[in-house]
């Protein structure tokens, strides 16, 4: 009999069972000759008791030990995946002698996990800063761009830094609400013209000020290009430069060249400087970066992205078939709307989203049977993947708060 001490706890088991697996950690102790080599597969022996100890965990012992009587691997439910594999590995075991249905449940047990881990570990990644303030140690202003770095990204560090954290969510506020005055008839004669464009001025100074500080406290600046947010940063000021660059070319244009096609050109200006106004309304994605209910959201559209794609793709199937369906009954009544397939796919989306705007609908028996039966594949389609996503959403948001 070999006598095995695993964590305190004795075992007995005969040498010519454990043999019958020599590739296992058992199984060589009972087939080698050499004490030596014996002596450097257990922690310690017993020469009075003849007894080799092993400091490992003796309640999955209990399986192994099972496994050499029986030829069989159990595995139970509560045990946790990664401390079962690293003690098989360690006794030399293969989780192939395990039974089919057991190796199954507890594979997809090592996938959940993984996952989890996977998903914790970029959780703490979307929190911490791209930057930490013990990268300024021994680096030229350390001490003042840490200063700087502790004012803009950790607005918990000080009073000052959460001031700061609130005038940036107030001025992208101001902005979007500026922005969205000066399309009023009543707020485009002079004065209040004039009022939008000295509060877009002062949003673009702080949102200039606040990106040239985050430029100096940032220790790389390869990385700090690279960053998400920095680049919404720079999207929400570069509108007023380019607007005021445009301006420019557009007085120059108008003062020196009276011809045709100058003239054009000015006109053409004038549609793209629209174009750079209506940039502005980016900024709003700066409240991101205080906002732990938005970083959630970007963060949910990320890990569940093979949903969304599944959720288009149903959407795309949809529409096509049921836009051919009512495009097959509709075609031939008088004045209908469905004198095509690609007329009838405006037709499909709006049902299948189950808005329903009527602008569009069908006259005969089939087509709304047809009707019937894109609101009700609607129906069920949005109720798959939506509660899916809500429920991740709100274990990413809960985490998140944790986590802050």
């Amino acid at each position: 009999l070999l006598n095995i001490n695993v964590g305190g706890k004795l075992f007995q088991i005969a040498s010519k069972v454990v043999a019958r697996y020599p590739i296992t950690r058992l199984g060589k102790l009972a087939l080698y000759t050499d004490p030596m080599k014996k002596l450097q597969l257990c922690d310690d022996y017993s020469v009075q008791r003849n007894e080799y100890f092993f400091d490992r965990d003796p309640s999955i012992f209990h399986y192994i030990f099972h496994f050499y009587r029986s030829g069989v691997l159990w595995i139970m439910d509560e045990m946790c995946p990664s401390n079962f594999v690293e003690e098989i590995e360690y006794w030399g075991i293969h989780l192939k002698y395990s039974q089919r249905c057991c190796r199954i449940l507890f594979e997809e047990k090592q996938d959940e996990l993984s996952e989890y881990l996977k998903i914790e570990k970029e959780l703490e990644a979307e929190l911490e800063p791209l930057d930490s303030a013990g990268q300024f140690d021994g680096k030229f202003l350390g001490g003042f761009r840490k200063m700087i770095w502790n004012l803009i990204e950790n607005p918990y560090s000080s009073i000052p830094a959460k001031i700061i954290a609130v005038m940036s969510s107030f001025f992208v506020l101001i902005s979007i609400v500026g922005m969205t005055l000066s399309t009023v008839e009543e707020m485009k004669h002079k004065t209040g013209k004039m009022w939008m464009e000295q509060m877009e001025m002062i949003c673009a100074i702080f949102f200039t000020s606040e990106y040239l500080m985050r430029l100096i406290s940032s220790s790389s600046f390869k990385n700090f290009l690279r960053a998400a947010f920095n680049a919404v940063d720079l999207v929400a000021i570069l509108p007023f430069y380019i607007q005021i660059l445009f301006e420019n070319l557009d007085e120059g244009d108008t003062l020196y060249h009276e011809e045709l096609h100058k003239v054009e050109n000015v006109s053409k200006l004038g549609k793209v400087l629209k174009l750079i106004k209506l940039m502005r309304i980016f900024r709003i994605l700066k409240l991101a970066r205080h906002s732990t209910g938005l970083r959630a959201f970007g963060f949910t559209m990320r890990q569940c992205y093979q949903q969304v794609c599944c959720l288009f793709l149903f959407i795309a199937m949809g529409v096509f078939t049921f836009s051919a369906l009512m495009h097959s009954v509709e075609h031939d009544v008088p004045g209908t709307n469905f004198t095509s397939i690609p007329y009838a796919w405006w037709w499909a989306a709006v049902s299948l989203s189950t808005v329903g705007y009527g602008d569009t609908v069908p006259d005969t028996v089939l087509g709304r049977m047809v009707a019937f039966a894109c609101i009700s594949f609607g129906i069920i389609l949005n109720g798959m993947p939506i509660s899916i996503l809500y429920n991740k959403f709100s274990d990413y948001y809960a985490k998140l708060k944790a986590h802050e």
